[in-house]
């Protein structure tokens, strides 16, 4: 009788150590446990979160270095460039629409303007490197009145650049040169009144920078410029008045 009265006391032992036994979850764990596990994933997720936004920020702000560096007049995204037609040295009629689908390098000039005259061999090495390329392509609009002034000119230049002369047969331009003597495009249309003036369009006819002055367009802060602006959005800084402007400008302010 005590040997059984034993045993049933003993039983009752284990079920009260059975039901004092710290709760734990469905897998085992203490809800301590559990918290600090999630506490973890949480770091972790904030960790990577930020590892992202920072290189995120780092590809921005790439894509801004060279357009920040060379310093546009202007640059956004909101404006069509104007679309027109003139006849290029040899009268055939050009339009820029049928370049859509292209980055267009458009420059103004005059054989009368030093600086375009200075800034023309880069244009024509500019031209060489692009050449075979579907993707983009360079046009340069003269104003001068006389064709022969804006072909002579620049055969006088390439022959005077030992690069140059050596990579441009004589009597050929490696680029379209159109002509509008009456400044129907160049002025009534862009409103450029101060030369050597260059816009980029893109792929969509939409102007996404305006340089005013010479630039050394066969540079290799010219040619990220240009794959910046053939990659997606390109730079997001927006410049007004040689300045940049608007909620993306801190991308510049290491620059």
């Amino acid at each position: 009788m005590k040997e059984r009265a034993s045993k049933e006391q003993k039983h009752v032992d284990d079920e009260v150590a059975e039901t004092s036994a710290p709760v734990r979850s469905p897998l085992g764990r203490t809800p301590l446990n559990v918290l600090i596990q999630v506490f973890f994933i949480l770091l972790a997720f904030v960790t990577i979160f930020g590892f992202v936004r920072a290189a995120t920020k780092d590809q921005k702000r790439s894509l801004c270095s060279a357009m920040c560096k060379f310093g546009p007049s202007y640059a956004g995204r909101n404006r069509i460039a104007p679309d027109f037609t003139l006849p290029d040295v040899n009268g055939n009629q050009v339009s820029l629409a049928s370049y859509r689908g292209k980055t267009v390098i458009l420059n103004f000039w005059a054989s009368w303007c030093e600086p375009c005259r200075e800034e023309m061999p880069a244009l024509a090495r500019l031209a060489l490197m692009l050449e075979g390329r579907n993707d983009i392509v360079l046009i340069t609009i003269s104003t001068d009145e006389d064709v022969s002034a804006a072909k002579d000119t620049l055969a006088t230049l390439f022959a005077a650049d030992d690069e140059l002369k050596s990579k441009i047969p004589k009597g050929t331009i490696p680029f379209p040169v159109l002509l509008d003597p009456e400044v129907a495009v160049v002025t009534e249309k862009f409103g450029t009144t101060k030369y050597p003036e260059t816009w980029i369009i893109d792929e969509d006819g939409y102007i996404r920078a305006r340089f005013d002055g010479a630039r050394d367009w066969a540079g290799s802060l010219a040619l990220s410029v240009f794959r910046a602006v053939d990659r997606g959005p390109g730079c997001l800084v927006e410049f007004a008045e040689g300045k940049p402007v608007g909620d993306h400008t801190d991308l510049c302010n290491a620059e």
